[in-house]
């Protein structure tokens, strides 16, 4: 019994223990301070407009596709050759969807996978 006593007199108190204390006071009629944080809860409205304003002067409007002229010779070319998207895809390590991006003009061009059709289509992409 007096091992129980000894262990709750040195526990610590929790914050489930501090608001009941501070309840118990209330409800006693006991006079409460109470303190209200500097611009509680406006963090989120200031960081989110100057996230925003960053956003908009770093990136550029919208990134270049896939030129026409490119599209076509990578299409002609294919056909030419006989070659399904698939079979382009898997000669040059990439997924299918990849190659039909290139043709539909979807695609963000890049200089290795242009690099990669021209060997294997025989036709010059990158420069035109």
């Amino acid at each position: 019994m007096q091992q129980r006593e000894e262990r709750k007199k040195g526990r610590k108190i929790t914050k489930g223990d501090q608001d009941k204390i501070r309840r118990n006071i209330f409800f006693a009629g006991a006079p409460v301070q109470t303190v209200k944080k500097f611009d509680a809860g406006l963090n989120k409205k200031t960081a989110a407009v100057n996230a925003r304003k960053l956003d908009e002067a770093a990136e550029p409007a919208a990134l270049e596709k896939v030129p026409v002229d490119v599209r076509q010779a990578i299409q002609k070319a294919r056909i030419e050759k006989k070659m399904s998207q698939a079979d382009l895809a898997k000669q040059i390590n990439e997924r299918t969807q990849v190659v039909a991006e290139y043709e539909n003009g979807k695609a963000v061009p890049n200089q290795l996978v242009l690099g990669k059709m021209e060997k294997v289509l025989g036709v010059k992409l990158r420069g035109l």
